[in-house]
């Protein structure tokens, strides 16, 4: 099986990127962001989400899963698909803190490498080179600028028609990057082997050729 790893900050375009190249190369694409966020939904809903103990109590009594529907991940939380409602500014802080406790990363380890197992795979997350498939063939550190990625978001969560400021989306980034690079487990960063991959310069599309390339290079 060909897995490739794609790491890198919030906002850097991962989740669209690794999307399209998996559709184009034929592979599975795995969003783990999407189990941190579903993992943060349930904790909001349980209300929580500010309580470690309180989140890892949760787990025993959650069951998260990844469907695919016509090439689509699709996310299931206790059997209910949670795909659309785990994209909210408030799940992604959300997903951030859960990232963060190490027993919510166990419990979703196993899921992520058994997918890559089996599959062609392209994945991305925070550790996925460093932590979750530290053989995979390929690995690479996708980023842009804070202000880039901050104007991508905001403009999404225009578009979704979400009540943001571009400055508020700003400070989320710049929060979001501080937790995600300075928490004790499994901070982001690349590694040794990965290719530093900045797409502040390019569209979507230049961006998916530019990340297609490197896999097909390493393949």
């Amino acid at each position: 099986m060909i897995n490739v790893a794609i790491d890198g900050p919030a906002g850097a375009g991962k989740s669209s990127i690794a999307k399209a190249a998996a559709k184009e190369l034929g592979f599975i694409y795995v969003d783990t962001g999407a189990l941190y966020r579903t993992i943060a939904l349930n904790a909001v809903r349980n209300n929580v989400i500010d309580s470690t103990e309180g989140i890892v109590k949760m787990l025993e009594n959650t069951d998260v899963k990844l469907g695919f529907k016509d090439g689509t991940q699709c996310v299931y939380l206790n059997g209910e698909d949670v795909s659309d409602l785990i994209r909210t500014p408030e799940i992604s802080m959300g997903a951030s803190k859960v990232s963060a406790i190490p027993e919510v990363r166990a419990f979703l380890l196993d899921l992520q490498r058994n997918i890559a197992k089996e599959n062609n795979v392209i994945m991305d997350g925070r550790d996925i080179g460093t932590v979750v498939l530290p053989d995979a063939q390929c690995k690479i550190f996708l980023f842009a600028s804070a202000e880039c990625r901050a104007k991508r978001r905001y403009k999404e969560l225009i578009e979704k028609g979400e009540n943001v400021t571009y400055e508020n989306v700003l400070d989320d980034v710049n929060k979001r990057d501080y937790q995600d690079s300075h928490r004790e487990i499994a901070p982001l960063k690349p590694t040794d082997e990965s290719v530093m991959a900045d797409t502040t310069s390019l569209n979507l599309q230049e961006s998916v050729d530019y990340v297609i390339n490197i896999i097909r290079e390493k393949m």
